[in-house]
C-alpha cells in the first residue's frame, strides 16, 4: 500500500501512469486527485498538505530527468 510520505513510489507511479503530464505545469488540485488515483494509494486524502505534493511534484520532475 502506498501513503503520502512514499514520495519516490508516488512519483514513480505517476511518471509510469501519466507520461501525457508535464509535472512542472500541474496544480496541486490535479496532483492530488492523481495521487488519489493510483491503484495501490491507500491513505486518508485529509493527511495531505501543500509540502507533501510539493515534495511529490518534485520527484515526479527528477523522475523524468
Amino acid at each position: 500500500m502506498i501513503k503520502w510520505t512514499d514520495i519516490n513510489d508516488i512519483a514513480i507511479e505517476l511518471a509510469d501512469n501519466h507520461s501525457d503530464i508535464d509535472p512542472q505545469y500541474i496544480n496541486f488540485v490535479d496532483l492530488r486527485n492523481l495521487v488519489l488515483s493510483i491503484d495501490d494509494f491507500s491513505d486518508d486524502p485529509d493527511r495531505c498538505g501543500e509540502k507533501i505534493l510539493e515534495a511529490i511534484q518534485m520527484a515526479w520532475i527528477e523522475e523524468l530527468d
